[in-house]
């Protein structure tokens, strides 16, 4: 694909606090929160620009400051700082310190823009780079809604416990290895590219996929199909291939809650509104020769066996109480520190229940939208998402090798399709 160069220039730099004066104190972080590594995770939107004659760029860009203003004040952790406290972990200084809001101008039209290609067209760009920000402190919620900041719903139980097979899913950082050299790298490294998946093609992994009887998801039979992808792309001397899958954990902790002693309280609507991550990422490894030579169906089914340990309440309540018996020292999954020489391995996680439909300041849904989240290592990255067309296709985020890459467009270029801007009819 031709590349498009373009410039952005930035107009204005401002900080957008909430419209309400909000009482400095703290918000710590749970131990659900402490697991995940200080990244940067960009969302980008396009909207097609309107011709309705009430909306101009200055009318649009102070709905969106007003807007901001107004919801930053029941949503304030996000205009406050990340901060260490005295044994060094980090919190919330919910300080009403604002949000960072930039115009800039780009000098290109939104349908030449290469989508396909966040890394010329998006890192720096329209995602600018942050540092000390809340990126990954809350996970993707409706902001229709209040949010619950009560972090006693994750407190952890007295006393403690948890499955070994925790260990081999999360390790304290004192454990990881060095980082590679990025020279000694050479050209295999991790890049973004952004594809669309067509609704009947998933529909027909699924398919593929179950056996039996046994239907599997849509999403664990799109990870089957990744991982022999991904698993081709290993060396002569390297057996074994890994993945992990980001599950949420809301829906197992909704029935009960802790609150010291053991005992329980009902709070379905304080989880699914609460401020902050429940997640887990339970990791699974199989031989190189099993993925390139077993049909999709059985991949499937491993993929559906390592779901099931962490798909319970009991595996998020453990995984509070291993992370207590660590503290403070730091800990991270265990799938983000693989080195090279571990063979290939990379993270499914899930944006399709993202609203994308439903981000609308007046103006009509966008066009389009992703995630963008070049977190570093070897390690790669997978993020679906629904299109925003709105006809069940897939819009999938992708942060791989650029080996692995070549190799998804080449044995399944009848399932993955470079985002265009002919696609989302722009």
């Amino acid at each position: 694909m031709e590349s498009c160069q373009f410039t952005v220039i930035l107009k204005r730099k401002e900080v957008v606090a909430a419209v309400l004066p909000l009482q400095e104190h703290w918000l710590p972080l749970s131990n659900l929160d402490l697991l995940l590594p200080p990244l940067d995770v960009g969302v980008f939107f396009y909207w097609v620009p309107t011709t309705r004659s009430n909306f101009t760029f200055e009318s649009m860009v102070g709905t969106l400051k007003k807007s901001l203003a107004e919801a930053l004040v029941s949503y304030y952790a996000f205009a406050g700082e990340v901060v260490t406290n005295s044994v060094g972990e980090p919190e919330i200084l919910c300080n009403n310190r604002g949000v960072d809001f930039i115009e800039a101008y780009a000098d290109v039209d939104l349908h030449d823009i290469q989508l396909y290609n966040p890394d010329a067209t998006v890192e720096g760009k329209f995602v600018p780079k942050k540092k000390g920000g809340l990126h990954g402190i809350s996970q993707a919620k409706s902001i229709s809604v209040l949010p619950c900041f009560r972090r006693s719903l994750l407190n952890p139980r007295r006393p403690g416990f948890y499955d070994a097979t925790i260990d081999n899913m999360y390790v304290p950082v004192t454990m990881m290895p060095p980082p590679e050299d990025p020279e000694a790298t050479g050209s295999d490294h991790l890049m973004s590219r952004i594809y669309y998946v067509k609704a009947q093609d998933v529909e027909w992994l699924q398919s593929q996929a179950t056996s039996d009887g046994h239907k599997r998801s849509k999403l664990e039979s799109f990870s089957a199909f990744l991982w022999k992808i991904i698993a081709t792309s290993a060396g002569d001397n390297v057996k074994r291939c890994q993945m992990g899958i980001v599950v949420n954990g809301r829906a197992r902790l909704s029935n009960t809650v802790n609150e010291g002693d053991n005992r329980s309280i009902s709070s379905d609507s304080s989880m699914a509104t609460y401020f902050g991550n429940v997640l887990s990422i339970p990791l699974g490894e199989a031989s190189i020769e099993d993925l390139k030579t077993k049909p999709l169906r059985w991949v499937a089914d491993l993929v559906h066996q390592i779901l099931e340990g962490a798909t319970t309440k009991e595996h998020f309540l453990g995984l509070i109480d291993w992370v207590e018996a660590h503290r403070p020292e730091p800990a991270v999954t265990r799938i983000y520190c693989n080195k090279r020489e571990d063979g290939p391995a990379f993270v499914m996680s899930s944006g399709l229940q993202f609203p994308i439909s439903r981000v609308d300041f007046g103006w009509g849904r966008p066009a389009f939208g992703s995630y963008h989240f070049p977190w570093g290592g070897v390690t790669g990255y997978v993020m679906p998402m629904p299109s925003a067309i709105g006809n069940g296709d897939w819009v999938v985020y992708m942060l791989l090798l650029k080996q692995q890459l070549k190799l998804v467009e080449s044995n399944a270029s009848n399932v993955f399709n470079p985002l265009t801007s002919d696609y989302l009819q722009l």
